[in-house]
């Protein structure tokens, strides 16, 4: 199949510091007509392997994520784009629907599962799988939110599923995972107070417990052996470190 044979796509993603990961995303979106990198002053080869696989590179100041994944957007050349991460591959599945879809959407925006990769496991159930990410639409009918974390595809009108695994290749430590949720809850809880929510104690003992009930057993987590409970350990861990640290701001008056 060629580009002429359905809706021209663009592949846009944001960098910095991804030399480690970056061919592997990029040869596996090879199949766009475009390709995007926002690179936010990496200072090793990343413009530079990008260049390599025809990618346009555009410098520019981090934002956050939100805002910088929707300044990408604004970049390409097609209307239909395909948002993806240095450490994310397009599974030949999911290549072969995207390619179908776009022969003559029926929706304007496509959502698929994301499947993650953690302690050298790809996880299949808990909160590692589907992990359903919209990341395939229309930029006249949709747009990134502009939070500075756990960004999102806001879509107006229906959206489709598509089959295929977006595969998140995520090499990082557990330790650099730990540090990152670390950081994470701490923009989750200023984001939080900011839009005018308050925590209070239930939160802090309630949110940890629930979750784990519903991602270790609910969603069948147990499956994913020591991997997938450490998975849900941590984002129960990183739950708490929210709450906590938005009484302690609120304590604080900050």
């Amino acid at each position: 199949m060629t580009s002429t044979d359905r809706q021209p796509l663009s592949a846009v993603l944001i960098t910095r510091n991804a030399a480690s990961q970056l061919a592997g995303c990029l040869a596996s979106a090879a199949f766009c007509d475009e390709l995007i990198v926002i690179d936010s002053g990496s200072e090793d080869a990343t413009a530079a392997i990008a260049g390599r696989y025809g990618a346009r590179v555009i410098q520019a100041d981090w934002q956050g994520f939100g805002p910088q994944k929707q300044f990408a957007v604004e970049q390409a050349s097609h209307d239909w784009v395909l948002c993806i991460d240095a450490d994310e591959r397009v599974s030949e599945r999911l290549r072969e629907s995207i390619a179908a879809v776009l022969q003559a959407p029926t929706f304007g925006c496509y959502r698929f599962a994301r499947c993650n990769r953690f302690m050298g496991r790809y996880l299949r159930h808990g909160e590692g799988y589907p992990d359903w990410s919209l990341r395939l639409f229309d930029r006249r009918r949709a747009h990134w939110s502009d939070d500075a974390v756990h960004e999102k595809v806001l879509a107006t009108g229906e959206i489709g599923t598509l089959h295929g695994d977006l595969l998140h290749e995520s090499a990082e430590s557990l330790e650099t995972y730990l540090a990152k949720q670390n950081r994470y809850s701490t923009l989750a809880a200023n984001a939080a107070l900011a839009s005018g929510k308050r925590a209070t104690v239930w939160h802090l003992l309630l949110s940890p417990s629930l979750r784990f009930i519903k991602f270790y057993f609910f969603r069948l987590g147990l499956l994913d052996g020591i991997p997938g409970l450490v998975h849900i350990l941590v984002g129960c861990g990183a739950s708490f470190a929210k709450y906590a640290k938005m009484l302690t701001f609120q304590r604080s008056g900050q």
